[in-house]
Order: C-alpha cells, then structure tokens, then sequence
C-alpha cells in the first residue's frame, strides 16, 4: 500500500541541499548533498537492500561517489543503539534520511527530527505506528511506502495449510525487538484459528538466535513425534 511517492520529495531534498552552500563555495566547487541510510540491521544481511537503493538513486541522475554521498549506519540488530546513530546523521545535516526495510529505523529517525525529511519502505503499517496521519495526507517530515507485510502472515499460513493440508501445528519465528512483532503474532494466531490448527511463535532478536529457535522447534516436533 503506498503512502505517497518518494521520488519527488527525494530530488527536493537533494537539490535544496545544494542550493543552500555559500554562493562562494558553490563557484570554488559543487557540493555534494549527503543522503543518511539508517537500518536496524547490519550490511552483511542486507546488500540486495543497499543494491537496490543505490540502483534506484542512479535512475534518479545520483551516483553514489559522484554527486552524492551516503552515510551509512547500521544498529547491527541491537535497536537500542538506532537513537544514537540517528542523531549523529541529524548532527551532520544530512539531506534526508532513508530508512529502507526498517520499521524501527523509521520510528528512530522520525523522532530523531522534524525538519530533516524521513523516507521509509516498510512491513508496518504507518498509520497505525503514527509515522504519518493518514494515507493520503502524510504531513509532517516523513513519507514512504508501506508493503503491509504484518497483514500477509495469515495468507502465508493459508498457503503452507495447502501445501501440507495434513499438518495439525505450525511455527512462527518472530523478531520480538520489530515494531510489527505484535502484529504478526496476532495475525497468524487469527490465521491459525481460521484454518483450526495450532501455531506457536519462537522468537529470535538476531541471527544468532535464529539458530537456537529453528533447534528448538525441532527439538519440539521430534517429542511429539516419539510421543
């Protein structure tokens, strides 16, 4: 579901980056506007995502070392640490602040700042997390597209039921520090009820634990399995 269209709010930004330097400072060299990057995780589990970013900055005329520069910070999966790194990009005046695939990045950098723009791509609904106001009137600094993906866990849970109509429980793995957490949990659980089957929800925080929590469900079906 989009909220509204990042790109022309995107181009504004930048430009009226550049156009704020001295005049003088301008004729002696052109400034480079600065884009900050801000996500919960960390570069290693996402470079489709900053592939993707950077492709779509090229097709809007900005390469990254050429005409723009972006300041990357990653909270390496400790959200704790997001408020941090949100406020060194406000302190170093970045352009805008992007905030791709991370709902609480979002959250982070909206708080962080009400004039610096906030674009976001995310699962969660923003309306509902109050990053914006409505759909069609976002207001304030913050703009973007939400995917809705929190809502997709019960169609998700429909399709494996077809996949496997046999299977009496399922599992769910849930990243507990997400603010979609809560509502991807409820979301299967009425998913679950509407196809009477059981599903039970693991958590993981970070990729260590994803380990752990995929051992544990096994370990859970190989007793009921015995049982």
């Amino acid at each position: 579901m989009t909220v509204t269209i990042g790109r022309r709010e995107l181009l504004a930004a930048l430009g009226g980056a550049a156009a704020a330097w001295p005049l003088a400072a301008r004729a002696q060299q052109p400034p480079v506007p600065v884009i900050g990057f801000l996500h919960a995780s960390s570069p290693d589990a996402s470079p489709n995502l900053v592939a993707a970013f950077r492709k779509g900055l090229s097709e809007s005329g900005y390469v990254e070392g050429a005409n723009v520069t972006i300041e990357y910070r990653w909270a390496q999966n400790d959200n704790a640490r997001l408020p941090e790194l949100a406020a060194d990009l406000v302190r170093r005046r970045v352009a805008v602040i992007a905030t791709p695939g991370s709902g609480a990045a979002a959250l982070t950098a909206k708080a962080a700042t009400a004039t610096i723009p906030v674009i976001f791509g995310m699962g969660l609904d923003p309306v509902q997390s109050g990053l914006v106001t409505s759909f069609n009137r976002p207001g304030g600094n913050v703009t973007g597209i939400s995917y809705m993906q929190a809502e997709l866990g019960a169609k998700q849970l429909g399709l494996l039921h077809e996949i496997a109509p046999r299977a009496a429980r399922f599992a769910a793995l849930v990243n507990p520090s997400d603010p979609t957490a809560e509502s991807v949990i409820r979301n299967v659980q009425a998913g679950a009820s509407a196809i009477g089957r059981h599903i039970e929800v693991f958590t993981a925080s970070g990729n260590r634990d994803i380990s752990t929590a995929f051992a544990s469900i096994c370990a859970k079906a190989d007793r009921r399995a015995r049982g």
